[in-house]
């Protein structure tokens, strides 16, 4: 089988896989469409925003897919209100380039943030640790009465954590950021993070 072949045929898992993360972050499939769409409803963008930021986010990596399977797996996308974050590490900077061009090229986003780092190839990335802290810092959100832990999106790169959402207050992403800087191993805390009432703000 060639390879564009077997990249085709792969396509469809590849993008279930990219969409895991959101859905996770919601609910589980299983319990069925209408608790889903009840999560995404109690999100701060609300149900259509979420539903409109999914479509970017597969048309985006779909693009990334049939460019190249390697920038596919190299580039995290994530989208909240139309505002598009790359982060992962590639190779060069014309990779990076490509990566922002693909990402407008969908037509939708209203923002593209390129966090992508470059480094050479060989270079020591330790993606077990970055899964680590994103997953220490959900449950701290989880687990903080006053964060709306629903609201965010994190994603974390050789110990940088990158944050996407809306936080109700000013108070609110100190306490999530505090959070993120009291983890063992995290560099640096990046934030993308909105407030509520942001002006700047421009849901569908």
């Amino acid at each position: 089988m060639t390879r564009n072949a077997s990249a085709i045929r792969l396509l469809p898992m590849l993008l279930l896989l990219g969409a895991m993360p959101v859905l996770q972050g919601c609910v589980g499939v299983a319990v069925g469409a209408g608790a889903t769409a009840g999560i995404a409803a109690s999100e701060e963008r609300g149900a259509k925003n979420a539903a409109n930021d999914k479509g970017i986010q597969l048309a985006i990596n779909e693009r990334l897919f049939q460019k190249d399977l390697g920038l596919f797996g190299k580039v995290s996308v994530t989208v909240y209100e139309g505002r598009v974050l790359l982060t992962g590490v590639v190779q060069k900077q014309e990779d990076r380039d490509e990566a922002e061009r693909l990402a407008w090229s969908q037509g939708r986003a209203v923002e593209v943030i390129n966090e992508l780092v470059i480094a050479p190839s060989g270079s020591l990335i330790d993606s077990a640790n970055d899964t680590w802290i994103t997953s220490q810092l959900r449950i701290k959100l989880t687990g903080d009465s006053s964060v709306v832990d629903i609201n965010y999106s994190i994603d974390t790169v050789n110990g940088v954590i990158y944050l996407m959402g809306l936080a109700q207050s000013e108070a609110e992403l100190t306490r999530v950021t505090d959070h993120a800087r009291t983890i063992k191993g995290v560099r640096r805390v990046v934030s993308h993070v909105y407030l509520k009432n942001d002006p700047r703000r421009r849901p569908v």
